[in-house]
């Protein structure tokens, strides 16, 4: 898996040969197939392992904020500096979604990062900050735009510019969640 991140984050899945990740791993294509399948099972492996880090990453940036609206900005502040990173850009944010299709590259994205946001949401319901709403559906909603606004920085002629616009745009967008 290390070989293979390494090469999908400086090359992308289309441009690195299954025999070229066995032979940077030392391994034979035989165990690649044994234990990932074919090139796309090793990376989506790859894409979950870089996902749980990213979700660990931001979890551990709100750990000690002590409310859920102070939660919510450091967490996207922090998950749109991560999706700068070259190999997030590469692997999770533009390879990902083709070579997994849409659906199951969402999947993934909400396997890891979607527990954090729903547990912000409830925190955040219990304490009378935010305006309770079925859970399950604003988490999902919040994450997909959260994804959104990555997509839009990552993918801008000027990233600097767009996220500079972004994230105020989406941080105010999050606090129509809070009681006034």
């Amino acid at each position: 898996m290390t070989a293979a991140r390494a090469l999908f984050a400086e090359r992308g899945y289309a441009a690195v040969s299954a025999d070229e990740i066995v032979s940077a791993a030392g391994l034979t294509r035989g165990a690649l197939h044994h234990h990932f399948g074919d090139k796309a099972g090793l990376f989506r492996a790859v894409l979950e392992q870089l996902d749980a880090e990213l979700t660990a990453e931001v979890a551990q940036a709100v750990a000690d904020v002590p409310d859920t609206a102070g939660q919510m900005v450091v967490a996207l502040r922090v998950f749109l500096d991560l999706c700068q990173r070259p190999e997030v850009v590469r692997i999770s944010l533009t390879d990902a979604p083709s070579v997994l299709g849409w659906g199951t590259w969402r999947e993934i994205e909400a396997e890891h990062a979607l527990g954090l946001i729903k547990n912000m949401i409830e925190n955040g319901v219990a304490a009378g900050m935010i305006i309770p709403q079925p859970v399950e559906v604003l988490a999902q909603l919040v994450l997909s735009v959260t994804i959104e606004a990555a997509l839009m920085v990552v993918h801008a002629k000027d990233p600097a510019t767009t996220r500079q616009a972004v994230e105020p745009a989406l941080i105010t967008m999050l606090s129509g969640l809070l009681r006034s």
